[in-house]
């Protein structure tokens, strides 16, 4: 009923990828972002719609533009670091990733990503220290304790290795059968 609140646009786009009609839920985010420019989730939305249609460029486009249109939006730095992480820009995925952090220090998915990434850098310690993070604010969450098993295996210490990858297992996680094999050897 009015055509100039983005909110009331930015919701029924929400209705409509709900529906699966994409094309219809994109109008309405452009419809969105035109009304409220600031509305840093009508942009992330439309990332995931080009995403949806494996347009990467366009998912970081969008999410780029939701960074910049509010500051400090944690969210859009997180969808970067994850894409850049996925494209292999590790460097630019970690600094996308501390700045989600910075901006939401409860943000687990940001966390869970960086440890990730410092473990492609062989940043172990790092990787550690960020995976005890992602623990402290979601401990039932099976993917730091992965990135954990993995860190302290590239470290050698086996014992902790073991107890992260049969924790992660324990929650329903998949440890690649290649680590556990790693580790079996040195299980007590």
């Amino acid at each position: 009923g009015n055509p100039d609140c983005g909110n009331s646009h930015y919701n029924l786009a929400v209705a409509l990828m709900g529906l699966k009609k994409y094309d219809e839920a994109e109008a309405s985010l452009n419809d969105a972002v035109g009304c409220s420019p600031t509305l840093a989730e009508g942009y992330v939305m439309l990332g995931s719609i080009a995403l949806q249609r494996e347009d990467v460029e366009g998912c970081l486009y969008y999410n780029k533009l939701a960074t910049k249109s509010r500051a400090g939006f944690a969210v859009g730095y997180g969808n970067i670091g994850f894409l850049e992480l996925q494209r292999g820009n590790v460097d630019e995925a970690i600094k996308n990733l501390q700045k989600a952090i910075v901006h939401n220090s409860k943000f687990v998915q940001a966390y869970t990503t960086l440890a990730n990434a410092y473990l492609m850098k062989g940043l172990l310690d790092e990787s550690i220290t960020t995976s005890k993070k992602a623990l402290q604010v979601q401990p039932d969450f099976p993917i730091p304790h992965h990135n954990l098993g993995i860190a302290y295996l590239e470290k050698g210490e086996y014992a902790k290795a073991i107890e992260h990858f049969d924790t992660a297992q324990s929650m329903g996680y998949e440890v690649p059968e290649a680590l556990l094999k790693e580790v079996e050897p040195h299980r007590g």
